[in-house]
């Protein structure tokens, strides 16, 4: 089992996220490469939470094929390319994950290889092996 870390001596998180996670020996680990919020048809949604939704159905089909779950994520990292798409990353993501919860990064980013993606997601599961 997992622990994670929140020291009480120093900022309580923003959201529903922890400082670190320790992952215990004897666990697999499983890098998932950003994702962007394109479909397997191709298609782009105008929107931060549509798009933010196929990133994280892309993380969740990833670690399927390794045997793994949401349940499994230590770290997310997520970028989004502008203030305005933090609330909507944000309501995606809580709706994923519970305590106890990964550690995670967002940051505001100036923009991605093609205009229309405004999001892209990074996660770090581990399991067992």
């Amino acid at each position: 089992m997992r622990v994670t870390l929140d020291p009480a001596d120093i900022h309580p998180s923003f959201a529903p996220y922890s400082h670190g996670v320790v992952v215990p020996a004897g666990q697999r680990l499983v890098f998932c490469s950003g994702q962007l919020g394109i479909g397997a048809d191709r298609l782009v949604p105008p929107d931060c939470a549509s798009q933010a939704e196929i990133c994280f159905d892309n993380i969740a089909a990833i670690l399927r094929e390794a045997g793994m779950g949401f349940e499994h994520v230590v770290r997310v990292n997520a970028y989004v390319s502008g203030r305005e798409h933090l609330a909507d990353y944000m309501a995606v993501r809580n709706t994923l994950f519970a305590a106890p919860f990964p550690a995670s990064t967002l940051m505001i980013v100036s923009g991605f290889a093609r205009p229309e993606f405004v999001v892209e997601i990074e996660a770090i599961a581990a399991g067992p092996v």
